[in-house]
């Protein structure tokens, strides 16, 4: 019977917890069978190789199972219960640095990106699915998550009180981040590219705040005239600066009290940036016309999918409080969740929708739709993913949601053709201009850069990240990461 469990944590020398160590590991991106149980996570020991499949009671090899994790806390699942996968199904190993080396030894067919597979070496990224049954997405995560164990209050994989939807260790740090400043006085800047859900974060800061209990004032700065910026956020006296312009309290005056949210902040003209500056100072500002100062006890939280440097400095200043909300990119484990969420909203409005594709709440998903989402390299991020997915339900013709045409081309360069780099014999052939890279210069950037082969392979002049896992496993190198 599944049991919850706390991490075990060492402590360093000035108390603090060290970080956990980051490990190779297996989501259950998507199980036809158990949709609910998206998002678990299973990780190899290193060095030694455990079973994988549908499971049983019997004794024998040690094996795989999946877990639910979250801030102090690991919840046992078991394994899948997928008809159509062996009991005994994959050999799993856990190599040096972030490569695993996977057996098929079960009767289901093993597909490594989309391709047949037998014998193989996966890597982040890379998506594996289990015959037309399971889709399992190679991650490099924190082997658990630190914080407090405490009742988080929505299901596994659901939205939470804001409308998140993740179990992806950067998606509990985002929510982390907004329960530590949505506690603070102090304005807020929102960092992210478009479509990540920056005003999603910015209303949940303002819902965890003193200030929670009263509206948010929101607006896109972007929508101001610049002509009327000015008048729309600090408000005018009456026939000012025309005869019969009405009197207007202003974004401001509205806010006094709560919080005012300005979305895309740097759209604004650095003029009237420039008049933001004592409001967040001290609260003055003056409508126009108007020669008193007024006062508002405003927090002012701000988005914008610009750097924080396209900000005029001195307004960028005064946001010393910033979280950054991370894209698809940064989280590809929380996809299938988001895909299934967009879809139980569109079916809730459209009762055909869920008629068709779904059993109970769950939408019928192919694996090569979850597949082209888990490797595509997002620009707009949830737009982008509501768009694929509305397109998918427009193409399927069946009960299930099938890949749309447009999904189907390869998202980057690992699904280029010919790309034989996951074949065991891909692992010894080095290219002719690494062999002058001594392993001891590895390792030595490896350890510059803490680690992270994504941060290393450029500054050694490899050709990408892949061609310095190859050589880390040529040469037998340690992934070292310092302690934080």
């Amino acid at each position: 019977m599944s049991h919850e469990t706390e991490p075990e944590t060492s402590s360093e020398g000035d108390g603090k917890l060290a970080a956990p160590p980051m490990v190779t590991a297996l989501v259950l991106a998507w199980c036809v069978s158990e949709p609910h149980r998206a998002g678990e996570v299973a990780i190899p020991p290193p060095g030694r190789e455990v079973m994988w499949g549908r499971g049983g009671d019997e004794a024998g090899a040690p094996r795989l199972s999946f877990q639910r994790h979250r801030p102090g806390r690991v919840v046992p699942v078991g394994e899948v219960r997928a008809p159509q996968v062996s009991r005994d199904q994959l050999r799993v190993r856990a190599l040096a640095g972030e490569w695993l080396e996977i057996r098929s030894v079960g009767r289901a067919s093993v597909l490594l990106n989309g391709d047949p597979q037998s014998v193989f070496f996966a890597m982040p990224g890379d998506v594996i699915e289990v015959g037309r049954q399971v889709a399992l997405l190679v991650v490099q995560r924190p082997a658990f998550l630190q914080g407090p164990a405490r009742e988080e209050g929505f299901s596994f994989g659901a939205p939470d009180a804001g409308g998140v939807v993740g179990e992806s260790p950067a998606i509990w740090e985002l929510r982390r981040r907004v329960k530590l400043l949505g506690a603070h006085a102090g304005h807020v800047l929102v960092l992210g590219e478009s479509g990540t859900g920056k005003e999603l974060v910015a209303r949940a800061l303002h819902r965890c705040s003193p200030r929670g209990a009263r509206p948010l004032v929101a607006r896109n700065a972007a929508t101001l005239p610049e002509g009327l910026a000015a008048a729309e956020l600090f408000g005018n006296l009456k026939s000012y600066p025309n005869p019969g312009t009405p009197e207007r309290p202003g974004l401001v005056g509205e806010a006094d009290g709560t919080t005012l949210f300005l979305d895309e902040i740097g759209e604004l003209p650095h003029a009237v940036q420039a008049q933001l500056l004592r409001l967040l100072d001290s609260g003055e500002y003056h409508r126009l016309g108007e020669a008193r100062a007024r006062r508002s006890d405003v927090r002012v939280l701000a988005a914008t999918n610009r750097p924080a440097s396209a900000l005029k400095h001195d307004l960028a200043a005064r946001f010393l409080l910033r979280v950054h909300v991370p894209g698809l990119n940064e989280r590809r484990e929380d996809i299938p969740l988001l895909a299934a969420h967009l879809l139980r909203q569109l079916a809730a409005r459209d009762p055909p929708i869920a008629g068709r594709f779904f059993d109970g709440d769950a939408p019928r998903l192919s694996l090569a739709f979850v597949r082209a989402l888990l490797r595509r390299s997002y620009a707009t991020h949830a737009r982008e993913l509501a768009a694929l997915v509305w397109e998918a339900l427009s193409e399927s013709t069946g009960d299930r949601i099938e890949l749309p045409a447009r999904a189907a081309q390869p998202a980057n360069a690992a699904e280029s053709a010919g790309d034989d780099r996951h074949q065991p014999h891909a692992l010894g052939a080095i290219e002719d201009s690494q062999a002058g890279l001594s392993p001891g210069a590895i390792q030595a950037c490896l350890d510059e850069h803490n680690g992270v082969i994504e941060d290393a392979w450029r500054p050694l002049g490899l050709s990408s990240r892949h061609a310095l896992a190859r050589l880390i496993k040529k040469h037998g190198l340690g992934i070292r990461r310092r302690a934080r």
